[in-house]
């Protein structure tokens, strides 16, 4: 860009400079891409020309997430988005605080924290309620958070076990042809929720815990009879839930615990005329004391940008395919939008 105001901005260390960059780049091209100041790195000296409200706009990006580049955090395309979401809608404040809210840090040193401003009242709501329920797309963090804070909330010694379960939907004649125990045969539908725990406390510690009984990750159908006390407990995928279900699990619920149950309304795999437990439940426990129904939404997918177009694409044509009426699948109908 010829001309225009400039301003120089001296980065740190190289760390915080390649974390600022990106691979080849990336994150000051978005960045370009997003204000239409021009970007240039040299060494550690930030070159940022363009008009003066460009540079408002730009420096005001990058002050946002120096908690992430300033820590050698990468800043992804959701991490961008989010800040400049806040910039434009004057809630700079909010997304400073966000930048401080650190809940762990993974086996591999990367620090988890929420990157939205929903996800922060995510985060928060789990913390205050002892009952959360969280709706939402793929790809928003739903089980995951849940699981970061049970880990810590397991560390702080606020709880003595953590119960993580999920309804395997195809637990009838399907299920008998796969190979194994009954174990072995549901260990695929819980894999999502290993996978958690290996991120923030590796494959051999989770391994001790489970064998311990500190952490349990069952089928939703081991809930039966049991009162979970003293216990962290996520059910997750509860979209596939029958009514009966969540019922069931909801009321396993025991002293000193804590239950968030997420799920994806969009997702439903149940038979067709079988309402979703989540969907009932939502609607249900909507306003009841000690109970936190979140809503997050493609602008808090944190995964592959790719994921967030995906994610509305869907979504907008769901939209169209339901005939009008008092409410749509979008909002938590039962039925099977996937085609």
């Amino acid at each position: 860009m010829a001309g225009g105001d400039q301003i120089n901005l001296q980065l740190p260390d190289p760390t915080a400079a390649l974390a600022l960059s990106g691979q080849a780049e990336s994150t000051l091209r978005r960045l370009e891409a997003l204000t239409g100041a021009s970007v240039v790195l040299r060494g550690l000296d930030l070159e940022l020309r363009g008009t003066a409200s460009q540079l408002e706009r730009t420096c005001g990006l990058i002050e946002l997430l120096s908690p992430l580049w300033s820590e050698g955090q990468s800043v992804g395309p959701a991490d961008l988005q989010t800040a400049l979401t806040a910039l434009d809608t004057g809630r700079s404040d909010e997304h400073r605080q966000l930048g401080r809210q650190v809940l762990a840090r993974s086996q591999t040193g990367r620090l988890l924290r929420p990157r939205t401003l929903r996800q922060k009242s995510y985060v928060e709501a789990m913390e205050r309620h002892d009952l959360t329920l969280a709706l939402g797309p793929a790809g928003t963090g739903k089980t995951f958070l849940a699981t970061v804070l049970a880990v810590r909330m397991l560390q702080e010694r606020k709880v003595e076990k953590l119960i993580l379960t999920r309804p395997a939907v195809e637990a009838g004649e399907r299920l008998g042809f796969l190979p194994g125990d009954l174990q072995q045969k549901v260990d695929p539908y819980l894999r999502p929720l290993y996978d958690a725990l290996h991120t923030l406390l590796g494959a051999e510690k989770v391994a001790a815990l489970l064998e311990k009984g500190v952490i349990e990750i069952a089928p939703l159908a081991y809930m039966r009879g049991r009162t979970l006390a003293d216990a962290f407990v996520i059910l997750d995928e509860a979209q596939n839930t029958t009514t009966a279900q969540m019922r069931m699990v909801l009321t396993r619920l025991g002293e000193h615990s804590r239950m968030v149950v997420t799920g994806d309304p969009t997702q439903i795999d149940l038979p067709a005329g079988v309402t979703s437990g989540l969907h009932e439940a939502s609607e249900v426990l909507e306003g009841i004391e000690g109970v936190a129904i979140c809503r997050l939404t493609a602008a808090d997918v944190v995964r592959h940008p790719l994921v967030q177009r995906l994610v509305t694409a869907y979504a907008e044509r769901d939209q169209r395919a339901v005939a009008p009426g008092p409410r749509s699948r979008l909002d938590g109908q039962p039925g099977r939008p996937r085609p």
